[in-house]
């Protein structure tokens, strides 16, 4: 796969499972992520979550994606809190099945996680192993 495959599978998605590290056993939820135009994925999550403590406690976290077809995506890469305001509103925007867990873009609950993205490793149902490659330009 290309990475403007992959870019597209993303998109096509909508959604994907994050997976985080808890007490060495790893934790997947299904999330919303918006991928900015520098190859990095943002997602919002409620400011009580036990995410951002799996995230403080190890960083190094992966989303997995994958289309009707079985083509998939892997992304691995460092998560951490942004309070980029910029960034936060792009979320938003993108993202409006945010407005059923926040209020509005100041609600305090609202809190921004930032995936730096390291690698991705994607393949579709008729390669024998997946293509390694980046989302950065």
């Amino acid at each position: 796969m290309t990475t403007a495959e992959v870019i597209d599978l993303i998109k096509d998605a909508g959604y994907g499972m994050l997976a985080t590290i808890e007490d060495g056993k790893p934790r997947n939820r299904p999330m919303m992520p918006h991928l900015d135009d520098d190859g990095n994925m943002l997602l919002a999550v409620l400011g009580h979550s036990r995410t951002i403590a799996q995230i403080k406690a190890n960083p190094h976290v992966e989303f997995c994606f994958v289309d009707r077809k079985m083509n998939f995506a892997r992304i691995s890469g460092k998560a951490s809190i942004s309070d980029d305001p910029e960034k936060k509103e792009k979320v938003w925007n993108y993202v409006p099945m945010l407005r059923q867990y926040f209020t509005a873009l100041d609600d305090p609950n609202f809190v921004l996680l930032e995936i730096n993205t390291e690698s991705v490793e994607a393949m579709t149902p008729r390669q024998q192993k997946p293509d390694v490659l980046s989302l950065k330009s």
